[in-house]
């Protein structure tokens, strides 16, 4: 598994039938994947769980129970 690289941007564009990805590092790093347009819902669908779900705590001890 690779290092953890804070992310920079990213960029998607329709490829025929798929989804381009392209994920940047601030490194100027690049990753560029093809994705089902199912694939794409699916992550869409997971961001948004993350971003209504309460924050993790700072204090580096466990998350409350829901």
């Amino acid at each position: 598994m690779s290092a953890l690289k804070m992310l920079d941007r990213i960029l998607a564009t329709r490829v025929g039938p798929h989804i381009e990805l392209a994920i940047e590092a601030r490194t100027g790093e690049v990753l560029k994947v093809l994705a089902t347009e199912d694939q794409v819902d699916r992550l869409v669908d997971e961001l948004e769980d993350l971003l209504n779900s309460p924050a993790a705590p700072d204090d580096g001890g466990p998350p409350e129970a829901a």
